[in-house]
């Protein structure tokens, strides 16, 4: 029973994410990185090298023991998730810009996050006989991250209408699937998982806070507009805490090293709202519902379009 969590339920798990991701994806949300070239730029820049830098020295000055320390740097190097989609919509992000940054994010991860963890592996645990990302895992990293979300964009390019039906149906089921990933992580590791969430959980919430800020703030001082800096602060502050469980327990063989991403997790609905919440337009209430769906109205009109 403890390898089917693992071994079986959290592969599967992330392949209904990924595929989820894919179903909404077609080759225009690539090409539109010409539309917003310094967001997309600054977004990344944020996501790939800054945030790594960023946790790198939170986990030094925590103290965080090496096993944390590592699940922490996993979290860093993980893509951002399809939540962001969702809070970007609902606080007046660029939805269109979401997606673009969701699909480069998930292709860039393939190649950058091996390069991370076996960083951070060699720093806090060299000597301890944990195993690294030889180059078979890293192709295993290419086939959890990138093969469903493929198939989900060819299904997508053959059979659009039967696509269009499930992608609402199958996000659902993601979010769904991610509750029960979570839960069955911290059931898991219940025996140790008080001492496991005060070990990690000012850790989690620090970088959460902070990738909002910076995916925020950073566009903004490079005069970025408002709704574009919404999606980033989103896509960058939100990481994709399925990813790294699942790199965790199956690649790594570590649940110890998942329990900051489950921390994360279960942290980051509330302080994303809250983030999404302070950052709103100082407008009437219902003045931001407009320019919310003609964002969703943008990424679906360019999707139609494709």
């Amino acid at each position: 029973m403890d390898s089917f969590l693992p071994q079986v339920l959290l592969p599967v798990a992330l392949g209904i994410v990924m595929l989820g991701l894919g179903l909404g994806l077609v080759v225009a949300d690539f090409r539109r990185v010409v539309q917003f070239p310094k967001a997309v730029v600054i977004a990344l820049v944020c996501q790939v090298v800054v945030l790594p830098a960023v946790c790198f020295g939170l986990v030094l000055a925590l103290d965080l023991p090496p096993v944390l320390a590592v699940g922490m740097m996993l979290l860093a190097a993980s893509p951002g998730g399809t939540t962001a989609n969702l809070y970007s919509n609902l606080f007046g992000g660029n939805v269109a810009l979401n997606v673009t940054l969701t699909a480069v994010n998930s292709v860039l991860a393939v190649f950058t996050l091996p390069i991370v963890v076996n960083l951070s592996l060699d720093h806090f645990l060299s000597g301890t006989g944990q195993v690294g990302l030889q180059f078979d895992k890293v192709l295993q990293v290419f086939a959890i991250v990138l093969a469903p979300v493929a198939l989900g964009m060819f299904v997508r390019s053959r059979w659009r209408p039967f696509a269009e039906r499930m992608h609402r149906p199958v996000r659902i089921l993601s979010v769904a699937v991610l509750v029960l990933v979570i839960a069955g992580t911290v059931l898991q590791e219940r025996d140790t998982l008080v001492e496991s969430f005060e070990a990690a959980g000012l850790a989690a919430l620090a970088f959460n806070l902070i990738s909002l800020a910076v995916g925020y703030l950073a566009p903004r001082l490079a005069g970025v507009g408002r709704a574009e800096s919404v999606a980033a602060a989103f896509e960058v502050g939100i990481h994709n805490g399925t990813l790294a469980i699942v790199l965790a327990t199956t690649l790594l063989d570590s649940t110890e090293i998942a329990i900051p991403a489950a921390v994360y997790s279960l942290i980051m609905f509330f302080t994303a709202a809250a983030f999404g919440y302070l950052i709103r337009p100082r407008t009437a209430a219902g003045a931001s519902s407009p320019h919310t769906t003609t964002q969703t109205s943008g990424a679906d009109a360019a999707h139609a379009d494709d």
